[in-house]
């Protein structure tokens, strides 16, 4: 076992977690910081986000709009402070990745082109292509290797959180080439591990975003926040949960059903195929419910028209749409609709911080899709994401940089102590279970089934309560988990056993968060309770890990000057 120590450890290797370690090197050169990724970073899920990232750039802008528009998309579940902090702060972004080499697509003034986003009133997302998310990735990538004091510990897998004398004090992790545990001492930690799309069946997630960040800080004490606002994109392609951007729609594309009806104008007549997610998604399955979809051999769907933008601009502004339906579907979009449904995309949820990113937990730190800050409430919009990974990601990296010179070593044992729990919980337990009684193939697909079915788009007491008491089966049953394979090095069923114990949590506190928010507010939609209800549910629910199911509490949301009012557009 070799033992590492950095004054910070970033658990993460994405957009979140590069530009918070790269904020950290820039604040102060002296510091060492441990960038842990249980993948290569540019195998990042932030590679896939392909449409754009907000900010505002032009003259016909402002933030006080940008702000509006993300209050209001959130159904006004945001925090305003910080949508206020976060408006301010995302051109500078822009800048910052645009010197540092991100090839941003520009107009004829050589300008950084933006284009149409859902919910946003104007032309605000900033885009290279559609592949914004790769090109963003490779510019933090190399940004990041500047900074000589950044050590990477690639294909490591954390575990466990050390805490010691109620801080943060480092993480056990996994090294998987090598199949050894080691811990990592540090002063400070932040976790930036990403989203935990795996925990549903159909979703738009890589097989690595099982919630690793979410249930580490929860196992710890630190409450998950609006862990029940979960984001169904509308355009995924059925089968496979591929993302088609939402850029495709920015552009001109339109949703149409089988009858060739452009069927928004129904239900969003003022926006169309630009209105918010959580709305399109309920759309599209109204549709299909009412039988007004395309058959096709993995059920329903409408398809995304983009025939009339002509073969030119699929080309120069959609060739990774075009490249994903001839891959994928064996169809070419300038010819023939793309078939789509909607999928599990983002949780708007995750640990619950502040507008640096600090949580309960002192020293203790999380942002992107990990955290829950919140800007994004009950649904977020569109290239809001990549832009809240670089403002936030900055915020988290300055404050624990400042945190961890003024904090001493921690002085205990609780690093041997943490390694020795986890090496006998993963050594001694899953890796010596005999196989027969579960598997995590099985207790994997019933966890996400169970989520697919009754803690989706739409939801109901009936669905949820029996949700909550299946899910409570499946942790149990996790006890008898064995694995097969008793080899360490590169040991990926032992991984995924990991992961799901990890997911398990999550799902949990997803359940129980939906079950006890008895109303419809953006993306969770209660067709029991089918209105908003401000008087007893404007708050951020924060669930809290116990040996049982969560417990729920409450947080009231911050309002600054946008008071909640009937979401229209």
């Amino acid at each position: 076992m070799d033992r590492l120590t950095f004054d910070i450890v970033v658990v993460g290797g994405g957009a979140a977690g590069l530009r918070a370690a790269i904020a950290a090197a820039e604040s102060d050169p002296q510091l060492t910081i441990g960038l842990v990724s249980k993948v290569y970073p540019m195998r990042s899920h932030t590679v896939s986000a392909e449409g754009g990232t907000a900010a505002v750039m032009r003259e016909y802008d402002n933030v006080e709009l940008h702000a509006l528009d993300t209050i209001k998309g959130s159904d006004y579940l945001a925090d305003q402070d910080a949508v206020e902090f976060f408006v301010a702060k995302c051109p500078d972004e822009i800048v910052a990745l645009d010197h540092w080499g991100c090839p941003w697509s520009r107009d004829d003034e050589g300008k950084i082109q933006q284009r149409a986003f859902g919910g946003m009133s104007v032309k605000r997302t900033c885009y290279a292509a559609d592949k914004v998310g790769f090109h963003i990735l490779h510019t933090l990538f190399q940004t990041s290797m500047k900074f000589p004091r950044i050590h990477r510990l690639d294909e490591w897998f954390v575990t466990d959180l050390i805490v010691d004398n109620g801080a943060a004090a480092g993480v056990v992790a996994l090294d998987i080439r090598r199949g050894e545990l080691n811990y990592i001492t540090s002063k400070g930690v932040v976790l930036a591990t990403g989203g935990a799309g795996r925990v549903y069946e159909f979703t738009t997630n890589g097989f690595i975003k099982t919630g690793d960040g979410m249930a580490l800080a929860y196992r710890v004490g630190v409450p998950l926040k609006d862990m029940e606002m979960v984001q169904f994109h509308p355009t995924c392609l059925p089968g496979t949960g591929i993302l088609i951007t939402e850029a495709a729609r920015g552009e001109g594309g339109t949703l149409i059903n089988k009858d060739g009806e452009r069927f928004m104008k129904k239900y969003l007549p003022g926006k169309m195929e630009l209105g918010p997610r959580d709305i399109l998604s309920r759309s599209e399955i109204q549709e299909i419910r009412e039988g007004r979809g395309f058959e096709g051999p993995h059920g329903a769907y409408v398809g995304l028209d983009l025939r009339h933008l002509g073969e030119k601009a699929i080309d120069e502004r959609l060739p990774m749409v075009r490249e994903l339906a001839e891959k994928y579907l064996g169809l070419d979009p300038i010819h023939e609709p793309i078939p789509v449904r909607p999928g599990q995309h983002y949780i708007m949820g995750g640990v619950s911080t502040n507008l640096v990113g600090e949580t309960t937990l002192k020293g203790l730190y999380a942002v992107g899709e990990t955290a829950c800050v919140s800007i994004n409430g009950a649904n977020r919009l569109g290239s809001n994401s990549l832009s809240e990974c670089l403002v936030f990601g900055k915020a988290a990296g300055m404050a624990v940089a400042a945190f961890v010179k003024r904090t001493d070593w921690p002085r205990g044992n609780a690093a041997k102590e943490h390694l020795a729990k986890e090496e006998a919980r993963i050594f001694d337990g899953l890796m010596k279970h005999e196989m027969g009684k579960e598997s995590v193939a099985v207790l994997r697909k019933e966890m996400q089934q169970i989520m697919d079915r009754d803690v989706g788009i739409y939801r109901d007491e009936k669905g949820l309560t029996d949700a909550c008491a299946k899910l409570a089966t499946l942790r149990q049953r996790f006890a008898n988990v064995g694995v097969a394979d008793k080899d360490r090095v590169f040991n990926t069923e032992l991984q995924q056993a990991l992961e799901l114990d990890f997911m398990l949590d999550v799902a949990q506190a997803i359940a129980w968060s939906a079950l006890n928010r008895r109303e419809s507010r953006g993306a969770h939609s209660r067709t029991d309770f089918t209105t908003r209800d401000d008087a007893n549910y404007l708050k951020h629910s924060l669930a809290f890990r116990t040996d049982g199911a969560p417990r729920i509490d409450y947080l009231p949301v911050k309002i600054t000057k946008w008071q909640p009012q009937e979401r229209k557009y």
